[in-house]
């Protein structure tokens, strides 16, 4: 316990660490009895290491379960004997997690990387969250003790780091769980003899969490087990710890692979993890590159060449999602294995950027930001703008994490005027308002959270009855479409598009657990009806 006081140096508040702030009254005084300010002093939350919830003794049935903080709060007297104790408040100080690297990189990145890292616990606060019945002169108060503004405070609820939950003890009852829902295999790659055949055949689809990521896993160990591989390429931006898809590199690279990662070294609170892994494949002969000046690598990308009869053919793997098997049983993706000449040969190209080739990648099929995604879904709006204005059928069908940039919400609109029918599926930040007379009432936009993390980015566009669908790793937002490198692809296969289609339709009807997203920001549950 620290006594605060008006002067001298304020103790330091560790990045986002619990703590009480407790009103002291003199002894013998009722609390807030006089008029008599009260001191105050800081008690912090030792969740770590302690845990977050503590089983308390009882005679009846059952089991009573208190939070750490509630635990500390009973025993203050105890803690301040020379005090009558008020009342104590949660609060959590967030520190500036950004690393404020210069876009001009000059000198060691790496080393840049790793001092920064160091700073991240120290740095300047952000974000003080306070329980929103803490008195004025109380929060005035911690204010000025600790050099904050107005917009660092965030009211909050009585307990913070909801988190915790995750740990909240079981006491055997399974029952209240969520049953398991393992990852079954891929129905076709995880009975073929070889994957380089299966795709050669034609492309394939993988949905994560609910299809194992192993197929993955597969094709880096075929690539470095097979003598005619010549050359393996990979985008990283957040791996496990430790990293299945590292160990794989590493055995490729071991057998005589040549092996190239691009690693993003800028991925937040990723940067450390993904330093660690990089400096390992390093180690074991991996070519590695690192973080693009202004830009970062959020494509998920995967190349192998491989000899075969007088050429060189190439395969892909393009995802919505990471290359971190941990991620892949909790996030919802879609990725597409395939040979195509048309995305494997441009994926290539986007490799002759990322290392420096060449200054811009290239293509025709992809969308590359911060090339051309951005025109392109500017093309392909407007193309259904336009058919909507002759009187002819007009579509999008849309679902991406977050919603956010102020030229294509823009588009949506004059689409929307124009008579373009748009669904879309945003599970986070929508600044589309949508279903307003005369801007967007020809636009509906659900948002659906789960038990597994919607990641999957799908754009469909109904292109005068020649679908055009795309898989990305970007969300419409200004840092996906202007400052990372991102890829959306084409699905050319019919087979996978009705796939993708019927994911879809499930979603758009929903009616469990998906909200509608209206401008008042009421967001109503989609009522059940007669069956889920």
């Amino acid at each position: 316990p620290v006594l605060l006081s008006e002067d001298g140096p304020a103790p330091f508040l560790e990045n986002r660490r619990l703590y009480l702030v407790v009103e002291l009254w003199p002894p013998g005084e009722a609390a807030g009895a006089t008029a008599t300010p009260p001191r105050y002093a800081l008690v912090a939350v030792p969740s770590p290491p302690l845990p977050r919830f503590v089983e308390a003794p009882t005679d009846r049935q059952g089991h009573d379960v208190l939070f750490l903080d509630d635990v500390i709060r009973l025993h203050l007297p105890r803690l301040f004997p020379a005090h009558t104790v008020g009342q104590a408040f949660a609060v959590k100080l967030s520190r500036d997690a950004e690393l404020h690297l210069d876009d001009e990189f000059s000198g060691d990145l790496v080393e840049m990387i790793r001092k920064s890292l160091k700073k991240r616990e120290t740095g300047p606060p952000t974000r003080f969250l306070y329980d929103q019945r803490t008195p004025y002169p109380l929060i005035a108060f911690l204010k000025e003790r600790f050099g904050l503004a107005d917009e660092d405070l965030v009211p909050g609820g009585r307990y913070h780091n909801f988190h915790d939950l995750f740990a909240f003890p079981r006491f055997g009852r399974d029952d209240l769980a969520d049953p398991p829902w393992p990852p079954v295999p891929h129905p076709v790659l995880s009975r073929v003899p070889s994957l380089f055949d299966a795709l050669a055949a034609r492309d394939h689809l993988l949905h994560v969490p609910y299809q194992s990521f192993d197929a993955v896993l597969r094709l880096l160990d075929e690539a470095a087990a097979d003598p005619a591989v010549t050359h393996i390429a990979i985008t990283l931006y957040r791996i496990a710890s430790p990293s299945a898809v590292v160990e794989a590199l590493l055995r490729a690279a071991r057998a005589g692979k040549r092996v190239t990662a691009f690693v993003e070294v800028k991925a937040r609170f990723d940067e450390a993890n993904n330093l660690y892994g990089a400096e390992r494949m390093e180690a074991a002969g991996v070519r590695v590159y690192y973080s693009l000046p202004g830009l970062k690598v959020h494509a998920k990308l995967l190349l192998v060449e491989r000899r075969e009869g007088d050429g060189r053919r190439r395969y892909a793997y393009l995802s919505t999602g990471n290359f971190n098997e941990k991620t892949a049983r909790l996030y919802t993706d879609l990725a597409l294995f395939t040979a195509d000449a048309r995305l494997a040969d441009e994926v290539a190209e986007v490799f002759r950027f990322l290392t420096g080739e060449v200054e811009a990648p290239r293509t025709r099929h992809l969308l590359v930001a911060p090339f051309t995604l951005r025109k392109g879904l500017y093309a392909l709006i407007d193309r259904e703008r336009e058919a909507a204005r002759a009187g002819q059928p007009a579509a999008l069908r849309l679902k991406m994490n977050s919603l956010e940039d102020p030229k294509i919400i823009g588009r949506l609109y004059e689409a929307s005027r124009d008579g373009v029918r748009v669904d879309a599926v945003v599970r986070g930040i929508c600044c589309l308002k949508p279903g307003l007379p005369g801007l967007s009432e020809t636009i509906a936009v659900r948002s659906i959270i789960d038990r597994f993390l919607e990641h999957a980015r799908v754009f469909v566009f109904h292109h005068g009855g020649d679908e055009r669908m795309y898989l990305a790793s970007a969300d419409w937002m200004r840092r996906n479409l202007s400052r990372r490198v991102e890829v959306a692809f084409p699905v050319y296969d019919p087979a996978l598009r009705r796939q993708i289609h019927t994911l879809l339709g499930f979603q758009l009807a929903d009616n469990v657990k998906a909200r509608r997203i209206d401008a008042a920001q009421r967001n109503a549950y989609v009522e059940a009806g007669d069956a889920p």
